[in-house]
């Protein structure tokens, strides 16, 4: 397969197929990587869903694919975001020539957003959350990146809505428990938390270095009481 027009009657049979099974919320893609890179979309379904069409571009990541700077490996379930901050669960599969260059892909984004809040409100309900040790207390990835994404996952899960959608109070926390687990030491989690937040840059570090202080101040407390003990 040279391009993905070559089977696009069967690509758009499965997508029709995925399209009644899943409903409104999934988000179907079909990608041609030998078209114009800013018009790869050549055909989507409830693209409502993040807002493109057909003769719409790739994301960041399919361009990165095309420029041959990542590799083009299928991937399932992971986290992504709608530009107005619902979360999506995605997965994502590559076509490859016979020279073994990718072609196109296909994409699905689920938004989940509803069940996620639903979800944190169960676990409020029957009291079965990170307070009875459920919460996995070591995570193998096999990358940072990779581990990044887990830790966000958790505090989104955590929360039960999108991060846009915290109060100041909550993106304070959000940052806090990031920072506890060690996420910031990865090479440019700030700014991937930052923009996930929709605050800016400046915002952030005035968040973290609040939490820092306060994280500082309880052991401090701590502290003296134990000396006085």
């Amino acid at each position: 397969m040279e391009n993905v027009l070559e089977n696009l009657e069967f690509f758009q049979q499965i997508m029709t197929l995925i399209e009644e099974h899943f409903g409104k919320k999934c988000e179907i893609v079909l990608h041609d990587f030998t078209a114009d890179r800013d018009r790869t979309i050549v055909d989507i379904r409830n693209g409502e869903v993040t807002g493109r069409k057909i003769g719409g571009c790739a994301t960041n990541l399919g361009l990165e694919i095309m420029n041959g700077t990542v590799p083009a490996e299928d991937q399932f379930n992971y986290i992504t975001y709608a530009p107005d901050g619902r979360i999506l669960k995605s997965s994502s599969i590559y076509f490859h020539n016979q020279q073994g260059d990718p072609v196109g892909s296909l994409c699905l984004n689920l938004d989940i957003t509803d069940s996620v809040y639903f979800e944190k409100c169960l676990r409020e309900y029957n009291q079965f959350g990170e307070s009875k040790g459920d919460a996995p207390q070591e995570i193998f990835t096999p990358n940072v990146n990779e581990l990044l994404d887990r830790l966000i996952e958790q505090c989104i899960l955590k929360f039960g809505k999108p991060p846009k959608a915290l109060t100041k109070e909550e993106k304070m926390q959000f940052i806090a428990e990031l920072d506890e687990k060690g996420a910031f030491v990865i090479t440019k989690s700030s700014d991937r938390v930052y923009s996930l937040l929709g605050i800016s840059r400046y915002t952030f570090y005035t968040y973290l270095d609040a939490v820092r202080k306060q994280r500082e101040g309880r052991k401090s407390q701590v502290s003296v009481r134990t000396s006085e003990g």
